[in-house]
């Protein structure tokens, strides 16, 4: 360890900032865990609070809305990766076949700007299309001689709508990556195929899908990890605190954030944040493990 150490040391100096964050946000925090199982009392602190055994979690699953919320969490995180994954490889496959570099940087960069927007704006920009007295889409419908739709009133419409958002503002960044991948293909590759009349959907299908199915792989494995863990940004933003939209829209983390601001009872909150995390890491597990059985070199571990 001391030969690598003075070997590489710039490069282990470039690791300490990444080292002390993750220690400091992800690693020390897990000691607050044990507020899962106590009965949180300010006076007393987290490790002075007494032990409420597996109450918090009994507030949860019997709140009625545990299989509710909880299905509304996995099925649109999987809408998420599947459409995603589809668009990302869409949108890098169109930007590498791109011959210019001033269009593909355009084209990249308009991508790539709703990413650095934050879900207060994005909440503030759907509110203005869909309003119903003066949002831009009904007043466009009013001026076609049609009837306004009042869309804060219709869950249906916000499966779409919250799945439209969701890809806006992340199909670009996450895009890069597949890119990234994509430019580090043997560009003779490409040069053998066209020679031998291969069309630029052929070179697609036999060579650049191929040859990045180890990053799409990765990529998946690491949106599976959290599929359990609903954007509180991209729901609580966007829908607000409009009960209309509850049963169609809610998902873990925002119906945790509401029963905390009413209940205000701290161990209720960490035991279902505990409930979320084991269950990723046993979803994690459990597909890494198939990957490793099936292609042992696409595995994370």
């Amino acid at each position: 360890m001391i030969k690598e150490f003075r070997k590489h040391r710039m490069l282990f100096l470039m690791m300490v900032p990444s080292v002390v964050y993750f220690f400091l946000l992800c690693y020390l925090p897990m000691a607050g865990t044990v507020l899962a199982f106590k009965s949180y009392r300010f006076d007393k602190g987290i490790f002075g609070s007494p032990w409420a055994g597996l109450d918090n979690f009994e507030f949860f699953f019997r709140s009625g809305k545990a299989l509710l919320v909880t299905s509304n969490t996995v099925l649109y995180n999987a809408a998420f990766i599947v459409s995603g994954l589809v668009l990302q490889l869409a949108v890098a496959i169109v930007i590498a076949e791109m011959g210019g570099n001033f269009v593909r940087k355009a084209v990249q960069s308009t991508l790539l700007f709703p990413f650095f927007l934050s879900w207060v704006v994005v909440g503030a920009i759907v509110y203005n299309l869909f309003n119903y007295d003066y949002g831009y889409l009904n007043v466009l419908l009013k001026a076609m001689g049609l009837p306004p739709q009042d869309f804060y009133s219709s869950p249906g419409w916000w499966k779409y709508i919250l799945l439209f958002f969701n890809n806006w503002k992340y199909v670009g960044y996450n895009s890069l990556v597949y890119l990234a991948a994509i430019i580090g293909i043997d560009r003779s590759l490409y040069e053998a195929a066209a020679i031998d009349g291969a069309n630029v959907f052929q070179r697609i299908r036999r060579i650049t899908l191929p040859l990045i199915v180890p990053t799409t792989v990765i990529m998946v494995l690491l949106s599976v990890g959290s599929i359990f863990r609903g954007n509180f940004d991209l729901f609580y933003q966007l829908v607000g605190t409009n009960g209309l939209l509850y049963d169609a829209t809610d998902v873990i983390d925002t119906f945790v954030f509401r029963s905390l601001l009413g209940s205000q009872d701290i161990g209720m909150s960490a035991a279902t944040g505990l409930y979320q995390s084991v269950v990723c890491f046993v979803i994690i597990l459990v597909t890494n493990a198939v990957v490793r059985k099936v292609q042992p070199d696409y595995s994370l571990f």
